[in-house]
This record gives C-alpha cells, structure tokens and sequence, in this order.
C-alpha cells in the first residue's frame, strides 16, 4: 500500500552518548594497563585475588582470562573506577599551584 513502511528490520536505535561513565571508550587493555602501572602487579594481586594477577602476569593472560570470566572482569573495572576516584580526591586535596 502507498504511504506503509518498507517491509524488513526496523533500523537499530542510535546508542545513546555515556558522558558520565568513565568506563566508556575504554578497552578492557587499558583498565589493565592502568591499574598494574598504578598499584603494581604484586599489590594488584592482592586487590583482585586472581591467577593472572599473583603468578607470572602479564596483560595478555590477564585479558584472555577476564574475557571469559564475567565476574573478574566486574572487579577488574571496579577497582579501576576507585582508582579514578581516589586519584579525583588526591588532586582535589592538593593546595592550587600559582
């Protein structure tokens, strides 16, 4: 009929822009990058009692094992997010330079 809808899939909905999650845009490579430079390996072991992490890590097993394991994975970006957090309040503690 004239003025109908062409028959198919209804196009996908734009995603919606994330401008307050920090976790956006980022790989889970970078989170881990970011937290053994920050805290280390051995501490980051202790912090996320993991295999990966305690013995001979690195960021490409850590990466395989947390691809497949939801729930490390989970730790993984919270401890980040507290990372980002405690660094916000140590800038914010810090007297402005003049």
């Amino acid at each position: 009929m004239i003025g109908e809808p062409p028959a198919g899939p209804a196009p996908a909905p734009a995603k919606p822009a994330q401008p307050r999650n920090p976790l956006h845009g980022l790989t889970l490579e970078a989170i881990v990058k970011a937290l053994a430079d920050h805290y280390g390996w051995e501490q980051l072991g202790e912090l996320v009692p993991i295999r990966c992490f305690a013995i001979d890590p690195s960021v490409g097993s850590s990466l395989k094992f947390l691809r497949k394991t939801p729930w490390a994975r989970e730790k993984v970006e919270s401890l980040y997010l507290f990372m980002l957090r405690e660094q916000r309040r140590e800038q914010q503690q810090q007297p402005p330079q003049r």
